[in-house]
């Protein structure tokens, strides 16, 4: 494989600098400390930072999602401080206002805007930049290095999802170059979505963090086909408890187990209730994960079933949450671990049908209405946002998300790069 990576390094006095950024060897600065080490250590002797001479020309997609694949933001545990630092640092110098938001330490979410000189509503481009682990599975390439074979761009997040971000940013930096767009643009670039879109969620909850806005582009990956929707997700622990005794003498403890056992029987009878989704079908149910019991010889006294659920746009969970309680009665309690919802937008809608007649020239097809059968962070940012029009597209190869050897294709990233410029173009008249 063949990687490509920034500049020669530099001599100034007796200091020699690496001026790519991270430094030509990718497994110097794989986390945040890194990261402001090596800034640090630039700024200390009178220098430039690395991440500023990159700054200073435009970056191709291509450069800056290798630059993202270099910085580790596996989640958990996140971390994403540094790579939202760097994107921040990129759009700022690029004439977009930034602010960074933390809703723990280190789980760092972008919000940038370019301003319009309009009263019309702003359109908004989100992604996030954590990623998930890398798996028990050996990689054949450095998963933090993004090197290139061919149409491949290797590493983890590359399909899900820093091509897509970096995209967008790359997009949006050549429409600030040009004349002042009518409409503004904002970008949202979160951390946590991966563990059930924690970044979006908290600045949804928080006032004016968050512009309304007249559309939202998800770049989560879909071969740069225009999705108009997805399910929701609700996962639940359902959670059985009784007494431990000594496993001779069952009678004298009360098993939890069994009565985990009695609900999952319940859970796969269970029907859903006249919730069928023109499009994305009907909602599921799936029981993942079952744990009970600490060693053979005794009563367990707790049991935990994981469940998934994909939830159709309209459900609501706290409905969902009742019929479940009902179901399985005082036996179970249910802890809530994840909770977004689906969201669909009219196909028919005049944007949509813009963006098709972009798509259809790009892609050389008239699309068609689909939805994805992940989530993404779409349905708690457009809440927030006024309930805009959202429509998910991205570089990414939806098949490759999470897998060993992840990559994403060198073509469906450029392609991206024109897609979203065009779509720019149209709604911020420029």
């Amino acid at each position: 494989m063949c990687s490509t990576r920034g500049f020669r390094p530099h001599t100034i006095g007796a200091v020699c600098l690496d001026l790519s950024f991270p430094p030509a060897s990718a497994s110097l600065c794989r986390t945040a400390a890194d990261f402001i080490g090596i800034q640090d250590r630039y700024d200390k002797v009178g220098f430039p930072s690395a991440a500023k001479l990159w700054q200073f020309s435009l970056m191709t997609a291509i450069q800056l999602t290798q630059e993202l694949v270099r910085i580790n933001t596996i989640n958990p545990p996140g971390d994403e401080h540094a790579c939202a630092r760097y994107l921040g640092k990129y759009l700022e110098d690029h004439g977009f206002s930034v602010a960074l938001h933390e809703f723990a330490e280190n789980r760092t979410n972008v919000v940038a805007r370019l301003e319009g000189s309009d009263d019309e509503l702003p359109l908004c481009f989100t992604g996030h930049i954590d990623t998930v682990p890398l798996g028990a599975a050996p990689w054949s390439c450095d998963p933090f290095a993004g090197d290139m074979d061919g149409d491949k761009l290797f590493g983890r997040g590359t399909t899900d999802m820093k091509a897509g971000v970096a995209a967008f940013v790359v997009a949006a930096v050549q429409i600030s170059s040009a004349k002042r767009p009518k409409a503004g643009l904002e970008l949202v670039i979160t951390a946590g979505e991966e563990t059930g879109c924690e970044g979006a969620a908290y600045l949804a909850k928080k006032a004016n963090l968050l512009a309304k806005t007249g559309a939202i582009v998800v770049g989560e990956p879909t071969s740069n086909y225009p999705l108009v929707g997805h399910k929701g997700a609700y996962w639940l622990y359902l959670v059985s408890r009784g007494i431990t005794a000594h496993g001779s003498m069952p009678d004298k403890g009360d098993n939890a187990v069994h009565k985990a056992a009695r609900a999952v029987g319940k859970l796969a009878e269970f029907s859903w209730k006249a919730c069928r989704h023109p499009m994305l079908g009907e909602p599921t149910l799936n029981v993942g994960t079952i744990q009970g019991g600490m060693n053979l010889n005794s009563v367990p006294d707790k049991a935990v079933i994981g469940i998934d659920i994909r939830t159709v746009p309209g459900q609501q969970h706290s409905q969902i949450r009742e019929e479940l309680t009902e179901l399985l009665g005082d036996e179970i309690e249910l802890e809530e671990i994840v909770a977004v919802e689906g969201i669909w937008s009219d196909p028919d809608g005049d944007w949509v049908q813009r963006v098709y007649g972009i798509a259809e020239n790009i892609l050389g097809e008239k699309p068609e209405p689909r939805g994805a059968t992940y989530f993404t962070d779409g349905p708690t940012l457009a809440k927030a946002c006024g309930d805009p029009p959202t429509l998910i597209i991205g570089p990414g190869e939806a098949a490759m998300a999470h897998q060993t050897d992840e990559y994403c294709s060198v073509e469906r990233l450029e392609q991206a790069v024109e897609f979203y410029q065009r779509i720019a173009q149209d709604w911020c008249k420029v």
